[in-house]
């Protein structure tokens, strides 16, 4: 029996869930759904988002142990749904630019979002596997949603395939972790996880879990279908799976292995999360270097913020896991804004997406200029902006334990990254146009770019009022 205290904790879930079948409905039974879905999602979004940090001190867990809602969970709902939100407005001209302002659409991310919510939440391996899944098929769908598109379909297909090798692994990892411990609670296998990790296919099941999340997040070597998929996806989509994507892989992770963040066993782990870290920071951020096109060079800087982000697990402590939630919410405007702004000013037929087609943008389009200054900047994790913070709270957790070596490297990871970053801002300055650079007149889309840019801005002067937010429910 569900109880009314259970129905007003899942409320943001069934908010995301009634919106759902309301818009197939409206693409049922409605003339105007291409126009009409774009903002019902947007509100849809913004109203679930917003009730989940109303509501964040709720906490509890239901459906006979299965979901949790309130604190961090809440924290997470609120950045996929915000995420989303900034998604549909930027999506609304830009689907129409290219031709893919199909209802199904708005449908699909309602139903992605859907999955995030379910896999931040989840106190079962099942339902953190229900989750990924509901996700992963939307994502694969979006990544060719412009069917017209060769890049496209084959976005698609390279996602679809590696999605599914990567979903075998974390498969084989929950049947070999439910064959040792004999349950898929996530509690039950926290509280004993001094006494299963003793068992070696205990200990394979999470190496193996971890691996599938791997691919999921983008780390180094699992990263292989990124640039591809990022640079074949129409650019909305792109941010779609570069941010919230990856936000949802994350929380999935701490949902899971909050074992290891609380000073038990944390060494068992610490050398796997240690190589992945490193190799995806300084591989990203080198590799990105040689791009000339700024899909590609964004795909790769993800594939260097996942390395960031792996610090603060390696961490192994709450200190840790805060600055990775910190850096999860920062990043996913961070991208979103980068993201909007290449959307704003890519062309037809993928025209636009060469550094070059940057230069001189100060004088043509200096709003868009120095918005786009701003947020790589921010990437470069530079002061005072949220990105310089992120990182921050990250290298401070790994020194707190004992890991000063891996913060050092971060820090001359961060240093290298500066140069790709920095030098779409020199082209934007301090180089004449090539051409002649015509960029959408979208108001939505600005105003999707606007929001993320000065949400960097708050956070980076107001950090602590996130992080003690965060905190505050660890």
């Amino acid at each position: 029996m569900i109880y009314l205290n259970e129905v007003y904790n899942i409320v943001p879930l069934i908010i995301i869930g009634s919106g759902i079948i309301i818009s197939i409905l409206i693409e049922l039974y409605s003339h105007n759904g291409k126009s009409i879905l774009p903002w019902f999602s947007f509100f849809l979004f913004l109203i679930a988002g917003f009730y989940s940090l109303i509501t964040v001190q709720n906490q509890s867990v239901v459906f006979q142990n299965m979901l949790s809602t309130g604190g961090i969970t809440n924290i997470f709902y609120f950045i996929f749904n915000i995420g989303a939100a900034l998604v549909c407005l930027l999506s609304v001209d830009y689907t129409k630019k290219y031709g893919i302002n199909y209802s199904e659409y708005y449908i699909l991310i309602q139903n992605s979002v859907l999955g995030m919510m379910m896999m931040a939440g989840a106190k079962s391996l099942f339902m953190i596997f229900l989750g990924l899944e509901i996700m992963s098929v939307c994502f694969y769908v979006l990544a060719g949603v412009n069917r017209k598109k060769e890049k496209a379909i084959e976005a698609s297909l390279k996602y679809f395939l590696l999605g599914a090798f990567a979903t075998g692994f974390l498969v084989y990892g929950i049947a070999l972790i439910y064959g040792s411990a004999h349950t898929t609670s996530i509690d039950i296998i926290t509280a004993g996880f001094s006494e299963y990790s003793s068992n070696i296919i205990f200990l394979v099941g999470i190496l193996l879990f971890l691996v599938g999340f791997s691919f999921k997040i983008a780390a180094f070597p699992f990263h292989m279908w990124v640039p591809d998929v990022y640079e074949g996806a129409p650019t909305t989509v792109t941010g779609l799976f570069s941010t919230i994507g990856k936000v949802a892989a994350f929380s999935a992770i701490i949902a899971t292995l909050t074992a290891l963040f609380s000073g038990q066993s944390t060494s068992l782990f610490l050398p796997y999360l240690a190589v992945l870290s490193i190799f995806s920071m300084f591989y990203g951020s080198i590799v990105a270097i040689a791009q000339t096109n700024i899909k590609r060079m964004l795909a790769y800087s993800s594939i260097s913020h996942a390395g960031y982000i792996l610090i603060g697990l390696a961490a192994g402590t709450t200190v840790g896991v805060a600055g990775v939630v910190f850096y999860l919410a920062v990043y996913t405007f961070m991208n979103l804004a980068a993201f909007g702004i290449v959307a704003l000013i890519e062309g037809e037929n993928d025209s636009n997406l060469d550094f070059n087609s940057y230069s001189g943008m100060s004088t043509k389009s200096p709003v868009l200029a120095a918005l786009l200054a701003i947020v790589m900047f921010s990437l470069a994790g530079l002061p005072p902006l949220a990105g310089f913070f992120a990182k921050y709270y990250i290298f401070i957790a790994a020194i707190k334990s004992g890991l000063t070596w891996l913060a050092i490297l971060g820090i001359i990871s961060s240093v290298i990254s500066v140069y790709f970053y920095l030098r779409i801002v020199v082209l934007m300055y301090f180089k004449e146009a090539e051409g002649e650079i015509v960029h959408s007149k979208s108001f939505s889309g600005f105003l999707g770019v606007a929001v993320s840019v000065l949400l960097i801005i708050l956070f980076g002067l107001m950090p602590g009022s996130l992080l003690d937010l965060i905190t505050s429910y660890l």
